[in-house]
Formats: structure tokens, sequence, C-alpha cells
């Protein structure tokens, strides 16, 4: 049904686009569509998303609320914006060292698997197990993303002036889109291991 929308709506012409939250409720494949027909779209696209991959991968220019009735506009998308931006006085030096630890870490382990995904060689046991649970594991992460999602949308929570609240629901998303992408790696290196 996402994808016939998705069909309906490119097939006529226009120049503005204005989208809200449009990566709830797609499942993978939908959502790699829209990305490539927002990528090759030529007109103005004005998003507003949680999906920081997604804005990372769509978005060529970033409009951020700096509070105080101030909008930043930044070259690139969520990450770009995250490098771009005056660390605040709240931000330890601490927090950013382990931020730039974690990167190179990520991509050791992408290398690995890449490696890993070269040599053909049957499953074992281990990687039989999470090849079969895996899909359940990404299925509820998938529920407390869109959960999640759901929550950060809803006007109420930010009438309540709980700054803490929307800081922890952001860090909780920003981690379960982690765990997520980990296990769509995972269950990819596993699948062409199975072949």
């Amino acid at each position: 049904r996402n994808r016939l929308l998705l069909a309906r709506l490119f097939t006529r012409p226009f120049n503005l686009l204005v989208l809200d939250e449009p990566t709830n409720d797609l499942d993978v494949e939908t959502l790699e569509l829209l990305e490539s027909l927002l990528v090759d779209f030529e007109g103005t696209l004005l998003l507003v998303s949680h999906d920081r991959a997604f804005l990372d991968n769509v978005v060529s220019s970033t409009l951020v609320m700096e509070g105080g009735g101030r909008v930043g506009e930044y070259a690139g998308g969520y990450d770009d914006w995250l490098l771009q931006r005056r660390p605040s006085a709240e931000e330890s030096e601490a927090a950013k060292a382990s931020r730039e630890a974690k990167k190179p870490d990520r991509r050791a382990e992408k290398k690995a698997a890449a490696a890993d995904t070269a040599k053909p060689r049957k499953l074992s046991y281990r990687e039989r197990q999470d090849l079969e649970t895996l899909p359940a594991r990404i299925e509820a992460l998938e529920t407390r993303q869109t959960e999640l999602h759901a929550t950060l949308s809803d006007p109420e929570l930010y009438r309540s002036n709980d700054g803490e609240a929307v800081v922890r629901l952001n860090d909780e998303l920003t981690e379960v889109g982690k765990d997520l992408e980990a296990a769509y790696e995972r269950w990819a290196e596993l699948e062409a291991l199975a072949e």
C-alpha cells in the first residue's frame, strides 16, 4: 500500500514536497525506494524526521531550531550538523572522545564482516541460531522505534516542559536505530553466508 502511495505521489509533476515523519510504518524496501526517489527529486523538499540515518541519506541542508526563535541552516544531514555545530557547554570532552572512539571500531567491524562474507563456509550453530532469531529481534526493534517516533511526535511531550524525557527518548531512539542497523547488517551477512 505504501509503495502504491509513493508511486501515485511521484507520477505528478511538482517542485515542493513537504513530508512529516515519512519513515514511520515503512518496511525496509519501501524506505529504500522512498530514499532513492527523494535523492533524485529535483524540487525543494521540507522534511521532518527523527530517523537520523534517513536524514543523512536524503537531505543536502538541515534547518535546526536552536532556541530563542533562531533557526540555523547547516550543509548536509544530521551527522554533518553534529560536526558543524558549536559544542555546547554541557557537552563534555569525554562524550566527544567516546563518540570518536566508537567510529573506528564500527569501521573495523564492517571490514571484518565483509572479510568473513568473502569466505564460503557453512554456518556455525550460533550463526544458524542468530539467523533464526534475528527477524523477531528486528521486528521488536522496529516496533519500539515506531513507538518512540509516535511519542516524540506527540505535542503533549513538549508541552510538559520535561526536557530530560525528550533527551532520554531521543537517546533511546538513537540506540534502537543503531541496534536495528547492526541487526540488519548481521542478518544480511548471515543470509549471504547461508547461500
